[in-house]
């Protein structure tokens, strides 16, 4: 059988200088420019928030289809939403004392842009008429109720897991498939509302109806991703020994498939703004392909969707697992282009990448994979009285 995961003192020192590194990346940043920092807690914390969101779906999907395939490996993305519960402290913080340096609808009178521009008689009245939707009450409430909806079901996906290991037959594992399938429309409804909430109303007359949508094929796209990384890395150490071309096969369709999704909602919310031309909604995208944000604008096409989608489509390429992972690295940074666009340019306004942002990354990095591989190695790392197990292990891809 396989053997447990070990989560050794070498890898958590190196998570610990990590975690260090965005420590000090914080305090330099409340030091130097409060906007800033903010703007930056907030792009992280969605960040490494949607990689558990999207394992949770990932897993979630694998209940209501019955794959067998991937079920010897569903502890890792059962690890990965374990960061949900520090995701939702972490934002509480960030909204209930950050709010005045990311929102310009609070106090929209008295808000000035990074390039010193005031919101117009126009402007004021749209964010005026949003004001029983957006305001710092109902907002926080509404964030509160988001997480309570997602904690409670990965700890009852996590509490069916481990159940089903100790007792085994057929109860947890439709348990688990029925909570899933209420799982994927409840949360379809959150995270879209949490997108717009946390991200969207940075600019808040701006508006795009595919934004959620776009946002909730990035968290699948990215949280699957970040799966096969870890998959790859500990098949590297010796751990998932069973894992044939048939899984990596598999794995790069995904990667593909979903590069290909995330193109086509990125696409659509593009052409449409493009196509109508109404000014309260281009200047969104004017502001991204104007100096330094057009090279991230096209940096985060090519990182989601160019490279998995050249490199990916040969079958031959498919197979080859180090392959597969030069490309799922590049597509994981891709995420993070991708939120830099969405956050940075409507809080902080000139293109900024420094130490800063560096170093939070790299804190948010080793907080979350140090929840991970905790939670990883406490308990088997084989479901094994998991029904399609067998088929996992003997996956064939026929």
């Amino acid at each position: 059988m396989e053997k447990n995961f070990t989560f050794s003192a070498t890898l958590r020192i190196i998570l610990y200088v990590l975690i260090a590194i965005g420590v000090v990346a914080i305090v330099v940043g409340f030091m130097t420019d409060t906007d800033r920092i903010w703007a930056n807690l907030l792009l992280n914390n969605f960040f490494f928030l949607s990689l558990a969101i999207g394992a949770s779906f990932f897993m979630a999907l694998q209940y209501i289809t019955q794959s067998g395939w991937s079920a010897a490996f569903k502890r890792i993305p059962e690890s990965m939403m374990a960061y949900m519960p520090y995701a939702a402290v972490i934002m509480l913080v960030i909204v209930i004392f950050g709010m005045d340096s990311l929102y310009s609808w609070i106090h929209p009178e008295d808000w000035v842009s990074p390039e010193g521009k005031k919101f117009d008689a126009h402007e004021l009245h749209i964010i005026h008429n949003k004001a029983s939707f957006l305001n710092v009450p109902f907002f926080i409430v509404r964030l509160v109720i988001y997480f309570l909806v997602w904690i409670f079901f990965v700890r009852m996906f996590r509490k069916f897991s481990l159940a089903e290991d100790r007792e085994g037959g057929l109860t947890y594992f439709k348990k688990s498939e029925f909570y899933s399938k209420v799982y994927i429309f409840s949360l379809a409804l959150t995270f879209s509302m949490a997108s717009f909430d946390l991200i969207m109303t940075i600019d808040p007359t701006w508006y795009s109806t595919i934004f959620s949508l776009k946002n909730f094929i990035a968290a699948f796209y990215h949280g699957t991703t970040i799966i096969v990384v870890i998959v790859l890395v500990m098949n590297y150490f010796g751990y998932f020994d069973f894992m044939k071309d048939a899984h990596w096969a598999d794995f790069s369709k995904y990667v593909f498939i979903l590069s290909i999704v995330w193109a086509y909602f990125w696409f659509s919310q593009y052409l449409l703004i493009w196509y109508a031309n109404i000014p309260e909604e281009t200047t969104y995208y004017v502001k991204r392909l104007t100096g330094d944000w057009k090279i991230n604008f096209y940096l985060n096409l090519t990182l989601n969707w160019l490279v998995p989608f050249l490199i990916l489509l040969p079958n031959y390429f498919a197979h080859k697992k180090y392959i597969l992972l030069i490309v799922i690295t590049l597509v994981s940074f891709g995420q993070y282009t991708d939120l830099f666009e969405q956050i940075m340019p409507g809080t902080m306004g000139d293109f900024h990448i420094g130490f800063v942002e560096i170093g939070t990354w790299l804190g948010f990095a080793g907080l979350f994979f140090y929840i991970v591989f905790r939670t990883l190695s406490s308990k088997p790392l084989i479901p094994k009285n998991h029904p399609l197990l067998n088929e996992s292990l003997n996956h064939s891809g026929h």
